[in-house]
């Protein structure tokens, strides 16, 4: 199952070797700090890490030096600095800051000359030792990073990449410095397993915290994995799996990301967790930003796992999450708040996935950018109340903040139908609203939505959006996304809309929205849509 990766490898190795790697200039570094623009520093930034990956790799399956390899070694610890622009400390040094990537840098400089021993000159191997401890173990030993609290990706990463370099080059007492912020993580997720950023997120930080874990264990003997909770956390992606391979892009994540094949292999072998179906062979090019962790424990570890075909329900309580699937068609939906990490105003969103399409979607993931971290995240549409499948109140769409959350009134399961019914009611600061559920009422072939408004006023205005990558079609009272079709109910007046966005790449995409608008009294309001998967 390695073939293609092998290949990719040597293919990436020789590019690598004929072409000059891109220069990290002052002009590309200020352009985040000038405009806003991550893309264009970060583009030149992953190449050369995609350049390193692929000369490491290669030199370890070929077992030779590699002139082209100590040359863009030395040439990566000649960067100004191992840390993004857009991470680096306000007034501050950025060599004083240990963010993601440059604990990711230090992890594949360690582990790579580690691996490669004399393959590697002493010059440039002593090198990356001093930089190493420089730029990262003695920052660390410098002082708190924000991040060790923090119970998101950012602990794991950080802690996981510096920790896997001090175990490389033997700076034990570092290790010991990271347990925190290891325990931190793991406090960020419910007993339920849920990972709150989204599956890609799952990916990136509870992928992070096993490569630490089995460098560890085969340091030191320690297993972080024989854990109940940590096994819930590896169980994640097979249960919001939406039937093949897709899964829903709730908060910052993609419908068709890819998972590390390593990763999931390892998870199967250790903890007999199912893992969801993917796509292909692994591929040098599954990571865009080409990270030496995910591509060195897929070469060494990936293997032929059973995929179990996802059962017909999923109930994940701590995050509010519902996944039923059946006969190639599948709902999901969300409850939780609106302070969550990666956030997006989405309390009690919904997909709706048919013919290996999810037609009623979420947009997950935009292009980051500076103001996306800062106050302008909710007027980002991928972020924001406007174009998530919730309702609008007198034109106002849903607030942040962590009290702003849905509360679970019901969950029932009768053979392949369930039901799922939340309060929002505190997700909005609309004065004349004084209540609003929603249910979901869910059987192969059909979802019927049910929003029921309780209103300080005789009525008021409410507009049911829906969202989708598919252009929809208005006609005769009838709202259809391909094999997904809505009847509009007397007094509704359906529009639909589109809007021009960047992806999380950066590329363009045309999104479309269809919004059902009346005024109307207190009461419940149902909205049936027939599924053909």
């Amino acid at each position: 199952m390695l073939t293609r990766l092998v290949r990719e490898i040597h293919e990436e190795a020789e590019r690598a070797r004929t072409s000059p790697a891109p220069e990290l200039t002052f002009s590309l570094w200020r352009r985040f700090a000038d405009g806003g623009d991550r893309l264009a520093y970060e583009g030149a930034y992953f190449e050369r890490r995609r350049r390193l990956a692929a000369l490491l790799l290669a030199a370890h399956l070929d077992d030779r030096p590699d002139p082209a390899l100590d040359d863009l070694l030395w040439s990566v610890c000649d960067e100004y600095s191992w840390v993004l622009p857009a991470h680096e400390p306000k007034g501050g040094d950025p060599n004083a800051f240990v963010d993601l990537f440059a604990a990711e840098t230090a992890q594949t400089l360690a582990e790579g000359v580690r691996l490669l021993g004399g393959h590697v000159d002493a010059r440039v191997r002593a090198r990356v030792r001093a930089e190493v401890e420089r730029r990262v173990f003695a920052p660390l030993e410098a002082g708190t990073m924000w991040w060790e609290s923090a119970r998101h990706n950012w602990s794991a990463v950080c802690a996981g990449a510096a920790g896997a370099a001090a175990l490389a080059l033997g700076a034990d007492r570092v290790v010991a410095r990271l347990e925190g912020a290891m325990e931190a993580f793991l406090s960020g997720t419910g007993a339920d397993g849920a990972c709150l950023e989204g599956p890609d997120y799952w990916a990136y930080g509870f992928g992070y915290f096993v490569y630490f874990a089995e460098a560890l264990r085969e340091h030191t003997g320690e297993d972080l994995l024989d854990d109940p909770h940590v096994r819930e956390m590896a169980a994640y992606p097979a249960r919001v799996d939406l039937g093949d391979g897709t899964r829903p892009a709730f908060a910052d994540a993609q419908a068709r990301g890819v998972y590390p094949a390593g990763l999931l292999s390892r998870l199967s072998e250790r903890l007999g967790v199912p893992v969801p179906v993917t796509a292909g062979e692994p591929s040098f090019h599954d990571d865009p930003c080409y990270r030496w962790a995910h591509l060195s424990r897929t070469l060494w570890w990936a293997r032929e796992v059973p995929v179990a075909e996802p059962g017909p329900h999923t109930y994940l309580p701590d995050a509010g999450i519902v996944v039923a699937r059946s006969g190639g068609a599948a709902f999901a939906a969300k409850g939780g708040h609106n302070d969550e990490p990666h956030n997006h105003l989405d309390v009690g969103t919904f997909v709706l996935h048919a013919r290996g399409e999810t037609v009623l979607d979420d947009l997950g993931a935009p292009e980051y950018t500076r103001d996306y971290f800062r106050e302008g995240r909710y007027l980002v549409p991928q972020a924001s109340a406007e174009w998530h499948s919730i309702p609008l109140v007198e034109g106002r769409g849903q607030v942040p903040g962590p009290e702003r959350r849905a509360e679970v009134l019901e969950h029932a399961v009768d053979g392949d139908a369930v039901t799922f019914a939340l309060d929002l009611t505190a997700a909005y600061a609309v004065p004349c609203l004084e209540r609003l559920t929603r249910t979901f009422r869910w059987r192969p072939g059909r979802l019927e939505l049910t929003d029921a408004f309780g209103f300080t006023t005789r009525d008021a205005r409410v507009s049911e959006v829906f969202v989708s990558r598919r252009r929809p079609v208005l006609r005769d009272g009838r709202v259809a996304w391909g094999p997904v079709a809505l009847e509009v109910p007397a007094g509704w007046r359906a529009e639909a809309d589109e809007l021009a966005v960047r992806g999380h790449d950066g590329e363009q995409q045309t999104v479309h929205r269809v919004r059902l608008s009346a005024r109307v009294p207190s009461g419940a309001h149902r909205f049936t849509f027939t599924v053909d998967g």
